[in-house]
């Protein structure tokens, strides 16, 4: 048998330390440096992980009307979200089946149908085929059975998902728990008053990790973030399944309501969940925030972004209100963030770089390499 050498030999190594995470006594370290840079592990990822999984993507709100749609990348997959004419999401393939043009520019936008601008082929919001130009002479070609290849699309109140997966698991029966814990949250009747997308230096586990620990908010946060932790730091950690954790903040002053009935219980919490690989919701009082990080590359990120509101409550202070604090205050988190974060991907390439030991602050950090683990090494 011909020894394991090279990258495979590392790959090799990387999965065997993150089998250590699954153990019931799992070791207090960070992940290895090679895990946030090495080409072939994110290879790994793309097919065990992001083809597999479920990738929050946007807000109902952003795909309110027939003809809206959302066209972004997932780790290397060009994807179009659509909202169609029978009123349903739909998520397809935008390469035209001809000669692989792409229907539509990465981003948002509204329109009646989808035509290449390459040679107008036409196709419905669906992916049907709708028109083929010059095509009747070529006797081979069947247009009923020519359409845009589709994915799975799901929507949980109000936050719309995609899977690549042929036949991906039900996304809502792993979130069953979250669903009844934010019975009081009212998702299905908030509105959508900001949203954003902007592109990170880093790999895309740097990011996500950042996420499940309060940690950094004394470093990164001090004047933002860290200040609404009026009851500390710390988390209280659930883990679910393998795709939905839940974090806990104590809020050591109770938040105040104007519109949602939050119990005593509820308002004395900052309630957020996570759905691997890179979704992230979390609740400030009545606002809540989206985040997803979606890998271009293995040192590249996307963050799609957004925050939540009751209805009632924005109809009442008014959307131009709102938005632009809330716009503010939220790119300058981000920017502090992406600052950070991008110098720890800089520094991944240090000869210096090694695992560091987990402070008892940082038990989300675990349950995410739990979850990496699981995924990478079932």
């Amino acid at each position: 048998m011909t020894p394991t050498t090279g990258a495979a030999a590392d790959i090799t190594a990387l999965l065997g330390l993150l089998r250590e995470y699954l153990s019931p006594t799992p070791p207090q370290l960070s992940l290895p440096p090679g895990a946030f840079a090495t080409t072939e592990l994110y290879e790994l990822e793309r097919e065990k992980i992001f083809r597999q999984g479920w990738i929050l993507v946007a807000h109902t709100d952003q795909l309110a009307a027939p003809g809206d749609y959302l066209a972004l990348d997932i780790a290397g997959e060009q994807v179009l979200v659509t909202r169609g004419r029978d009123d349903l999401l739909h998520a397809v393939s935008p390469v035209c089946r001809h000669r692989l043009m792409p229907l539509v520019e990465p981003g948002e936008g509204h329109t009646q149908d989808l035509t290449c601008p390459y040679h107008l082929w036409r196709y419905d919001l669906d992916g049907r085929l709708i028109a083929a130009t010059h095509m009747r002479g070529n006797t081979a070609f069947d247009p009923t059975s020519c359409r845009l290849p589709g994915f799975a699309v799901e929507e949980w109140h109000g936050f719309v998902f995609v899977s690549l997966a042929a036949d991906p698991e039900p996304l809502a029966p792993h979130l069953s728990v979250v669903e009844e814990e934010m019975t009081n949250y009212r998702l299905d009747d908030m509105v959508q008053v900001y949203s954003w997308t902007e592109d990170w230096h880093c790999n895309w586990k740097v990011a996500v990790e950042n996420t499940h620990e309060n940690y950094h908010a004394i470093g990164f946060h001090p004047e933002t973030v860290r200040p609404l932790m009026t009851g500390g730091i710390d988390m209280d950690v659930h883990v679910d399944t393998p795709l939905v954790t839940r974090l806990l903040t104590p809020a050591g002053q109770p938040m105040e309501t104007l519109v949602l009935p939050l119990t005593p219980d509820e308002r004395k919490v900052l309630y957020s969940f996570r759905v691997f690989p890179c979704a992230s919701v979390a609740t400030f009082g009545e606002t809540i925030a989206w985040l997803s990080f979606i890998p271009v590359s293995a040192d590249r990120t996307v963050v799609r972004g957004g925050a939540v509101m009751p209805r009632q409550l924005v109809e009442q202070a008014g959307a131009e209100n709102i938005r632009p604090p809330l716009a503010e205050f939220t790119e300058r988190v981000n920017e502090e963030d992406r600052r950070g974060l991008e110098a720890v991907q800089r520094a991944v390439g240090s000869r210096y770089a090694a695992r560091g030991h987990l402070s008892p602050k940082e038990p989300g950090v675990l349950a995410f390499y739990r979850s990496l683990a699981h995924a990478l090494t079932r």
